[in-house]
């Protein structure tokens, strides 16, 4: 019971961590920083005299309300409880600090305490703070950690790892069509007068390709020539035919990891009592037997014993008596 608390605190808290992350970058949600700026005024300056100044309030700046520090505070202090608990009572600390879970879950609690002293001490020294927000970003990993708590996030790892050599194809058939297309494109769009070319370079050629292979078209680049939309009906068969090649593949590994997953769920969760372990009883028959074996074998030693050979007999009948 105590370990299903411990469980629903720890979601509770990285779900709080990660809403107050996304809603502190809310306009509504942010304070604006007054600073003093000197501007120069809108009337002219007078002759001979320099330009004359005033100074005004800048509101270009804003930071997240102060509540959020607060709630990531008491978030970060349990999450520290929690890796200082945990790395105490591992078996294996070895092991412990290799799982890449638990170098998330110390990278993101660390992040919290470096961007908390760097916001004290650096923040007077910059005027673009968002640059030491951006490190901040690390914490949106903690939701990596559910995955201790979710049997579908499980089964989506296996699947992931089961599949390694699958995804890898996939990504260099990806690569192999992007690099291609993007060529025949650029040099497509050029056989024609086309003022308007969206494709001025190779690179930015790359940016279509992966847009229209995976099937996505944002439109933003399109081909406007004939040999143009003939590269790009190529490039998008050849996407649809990459991706939906090994996907049955990455399905059958998931469906058989669900399955064992369900199978084990639907296992008793009390063990049976196992009895100790016994010496193992002869049978009865054998027992029995023995000792009738035994019993005849006995007997038939004293008959041997007692009984005198024939021999022996006659031996004693003829023998000459001894004169006195």
């Amino acid at each position: 019971m105590s370990i299903a608390v411990v469980a629903v605190i720890s979601v509770f808290f990285i779900c709080v961590s990660v809403l107050s992350f996304a809603l502190k970058t809310h306009p509504d949600l942010r304070v604006a920083t007054l600073r003093n700026v000197t501007v120069p005024k809108d009337r002219p300056p007078a002759p001979g005299e320099d330009p004359p100044m005033e100074w005004v309030l800048s509101k270009d700046r804003t930071d997240p309300h102060e509540a959020f520090f607060y709630v990531e505070l008491v978030c970060n202090v349990w999450f520290t409880f929690e890796l200082l608990a945990r790395s105490i009572v591992t078996p294996n600390l070895v092991h412990f600090a290799k799982s890449p879970v638990n170098i998330i879950d110390f990278v993101a609690t660390l992040s919290f305490y470096t961007d908390t002293m760097l916001q004290s001490t650096l923040a007077h020294r910059f005027d673009n703070t968002e640059i030491l927000e951006f490190f901040s970003i690390i914490r949106i990993l903690r939701l990596f950690k559910l995955t201790r708590h979710s049997p579908g996030l499980k089964i989506l790892i296996h699947t992931f790892k089961a599949s390694a050599k699958e995804l890898t194809l996939l990504v260099f058939f990806l690569v192999l069509g992007i690099v291609v297309f993007a060529s025949l494109v650029y040099y497509a769009e050029r056989l024609q007068a086309n003022p308007q070319n969206d494709f001025k370079s190779i690179p930015e050629g790359l940016w279509w390709a992966i847009v229209t292979m995976t099937t996505v078209g944002y439109g933003d680049m399109a081909p406007k020539t004939y040999m143009g939309m003939f590269v790009g009906a190529l490039c998008a068969l050849a996407g649809v035919l990459t991706i939906a090649l090994p996907v049955p593949v990455i399905v059958s590994n998931f469906s058989m990891f669900y399955s064992h997953t369900q199978a084990r769920s639907k296992l008793p969760k009390k063990r049976r009592r196992v009895l100790p372990v016994e010496q193992p009883r002869p049978k009865r028959c054998d027992a029995v037997c023995a000792g009738v074996m035994g019993a005849a074998g006995l007997i038939g030693n004293r008959r041997m014993v007692a009984a005198p050979t024939p021999g022996a007999i006659l031996k004693d009948t003829f023998v000459n008596p001894k004169l006195e």
